[in-house]
């Protein structure tokens, strides 16, 4: 089977045919040039307005690169023509197989748009010999057309959470949608201010967001009046991961309290070098954090207590109905309240002043996916550190909605990857 055959079969182009290859040789890599003409008595189509009409003139050739075969650059080759139409005037003629100025065809901006979900935009680039500018206008292009071809009227459930970017405190505000049946990013916001979520909502529309049943997100009380006052009529449900993540913060503050109050008294420095003891869950210890951990666990310190506090908590997600899990919460905030560990206490109030939005976490069991967003959280932050070149925020937007989007893409004649 010759080449202009397997294109032919593979990416066929009504109007045009296939001319001459040539080989060349440019540096080391192999190149082959591949001559597209027009059909004869075949008009040009109005790049503005999509209809046929007469030729105006023909233009100097100009290459547009398609997608690599067996390791070889390959290019097509067209003099573009321009329309003489009767509504738009005098305009370049649209073509099948690139839009606008790119020189890329459309079906290799694909290609590394698919391959760059799998590696980095700077492996991609290196992979297949092309700039990482060609990699990241390919990406774009595939993110516009997938936010404009996505389907937003169905979403029930939303998951609200933020990542860090940059340095400095920066945060990116991220809004997933979390139904058992479809789980993706949403929508991506600068900063995690009320302006940011307000634009959030204000955007995805009155009518959508009147059909929203779930909500989830943290503590933080600004989430918490903005849900209430623009969806009040959805169940808020608090996310598991930020509420353990304020039980961390409390040991670790009553770690570094009581290993300055022994320093102090000339007594045995038995704290240092526990933090990560007493911070990771038991299952994810090394051996040797496993050894200092049951050290620890022999002495009566305040740390200690605070940390069997913590890991007491980890039993309340284990329940199946809100019933059971509050009579856990009522009882656990009563002894912990009795334990004279400050940061603890101030644990249990919060916890207290939060209670039904805990229990939701029970009543939407089986109808919202409720680890999508600690899993997104955690996909979000490596696509932030796989970001080779991700200079601004409308980039690592991009890459964000293009990793965990999910979104759509549009039909082929053939997939090459």
């Amino acid at each position: 089977m010759q080449l202009k055959s397997i294109l032919n079969f593979v990416q066929p182009h009504q109007g045009f045919v296939y001319g001459a290859v040539h080989q060349r040789n440019k540096g080391q890599r192999t190149v082959l040039d591949i001559e597209i003409r027009p059909r004869k008595n075949r008009q040009p189509v109005c790049s503005r307005c999509g209809k046929p009409g007469p030729g105006y003139d023909t233009l100097p050739v100009r290459r547009f690169e398609f997608v690599p075969l067996w390791g070889i650059a390959v290019f097509f080759l067209y003099a573009m023509r321009r329309v003489s139409c009767p509504s738009c005037g005098v305009k370049v003629e649209q073509v099948p197989w690139a839009t606008g100025k790119n020189h890329l065809t459309t079906t290799y901006a694909w290609f590394l748009a698919r391959w760059a979900r799998r590696l980095s935009w700077k492996e991609v680039g290196q992979v297949f010999q092309t700039s990482w500018d060609n990699v990241f206008r390919s990406v774009k292009m595939a993110v516009a057309w997938g936010l404009a071809h996505r389907d937003l009227d169905t979403i029930t459930a939303i998951g609200i959470d933020e990542i860090a970017w940059k340095k400095g405190h920066k945060y990116l505000t991220l809004v997933y949608q979390i139904d058992a049946g479809c789980k993706r990013l949403l929508w991506v916001g600068k900063e995690r201010t009320q302006k940011t979520l307000r634009q959030f909502f204000k955007e995805f529309g009155k009518e959508r967001t009147a059909h929203l049943r779930f909500i989830c997100s943290d503590m933080w009380k600004p989430y918490l009046r903005i849900v209430a006052e623009v969806a009040g009529q959805a169940m808020h449900i608090l996310d598991r991961f930020h509420v353990m993540t304020h039980f961390g913060k409390a040991v670790d503050k009553v770690r570094a309290t009581e290993a300055r109050e022994l320093k102090a008294k000339g007594q045995e420095p038995v704290l240092t070098g526990s933090r990560w003891c007493l911070l990771k869950r038991p299952e994810h210890l090394t051996e040797k954090q496993s050894i200092k951990l049951n050290e620890l666990l022999a002495i009566n310190l305040k740390t200690v207590r605070a940390y069997l506090l913590k890991e007491e908590f980890q039993f309340f997600w284990r329940y199946a109905t809100a019933g059971w899990a509050a009579r856990f919460l009522d009882a656990w905030c009563k002894r912990t309240m009795r334990s004279r560990i400050i940061p603890m206490k101030k644990i249990a109030k919060m916890l207290r002043s939060h209670r039904e939005l805990l229990l939701n976490w029970f009543r939407t069991k089986g109808q919202v996916a409720l680890g999508a967003v600690e899993g997104f959280n955690n996909k979000a932050k490596v696509t932030s550190r796989k970001a080779y070149g991700f200079r601004n925020f409308e980039v690592m937007k991009i890459a964000l909605y293009h990793t965990l989007g999910n979104l759509p893409e549009p039909e082929a004649t053939h997939r090459f990857c």
